[in-house]
């Protein structure tokens, strides 16, 4: 293999371990109409962690209010909230700026009154992305807002409302 084979196949992969500033843009929980699309998957292990299990995204379940931490809002009733509350682990993945990433989160609960969500407070504990020289991603699962855009877009704005708010609590009570 020729070193300009070797060079077009090379992965270029960033770790972090906190947002960088593009992503921290991305879940600042600010024009949330402008970023209807995006979807990131949540995958949590089932009660007996034989099963992997994956639940969807939408950028108005997420927030970050600080340079380490992602705030996650789901539905009480999900699997993935159950898991969660058992577990406190996860893993969220997304597609963004070219690149494939995956971080890995220990969650916590956030504050009981969660406006009927459950809603949880992660710590990054590993985060990387990855891009290939040969190909760009341009897309990860997307999806559009048809009918009742509006009422999704005005929920979202009232979820990560509630997500800062109890991202707040949490901050000040450590």
């Amino acid at each position: 293999m020729t070193d300009s084979a070797d060079l077009n196949r090379a992965l270029d992969q960033q770790v972090f371990d906190e947002w960088p500033v593009e992503l921290r843009a991305l879940f600042d929980g600010s024009a949330l109409a402008s970023k209807v699309g995006f979807t990131a998957s949540l995958l949590t292990a089932d009660q007996s962690g034989a099963h992997l299990r994956t639940s969807l995204l939408g950028i108005g379940e997420l927030y970050a209010p600080d340079s380490r931490t992602l705030c996650i809002a789901l539905w009480p009733q999900s699997r993935a909230a159950r898991a969660i509350a058992r577990s406190g682990r996860a893993a969220l993945t997304f597609v963004f700026d070219d690149a494939f990433y995956q971080v890995q989160l220990a969650l916590a609960p956030l504050s009981a009154d969660s406006a009927g969500l459950a809603c949880f407070a992660g710590s990054i504990e590993s985060g990387e992305a990855q891009r290939v020289r040969y190909a760009r991603l341009t897309a990860g699962i997307t999806f559009d807002l048809g009918e009742g855009r509006e009422a999704v877009l005005e929920r979202w704005t009232q979820q990560v409302e509630h997500l800062k708010k109890a991202a707040r609590g949490a901050a000040a009570g450590r």
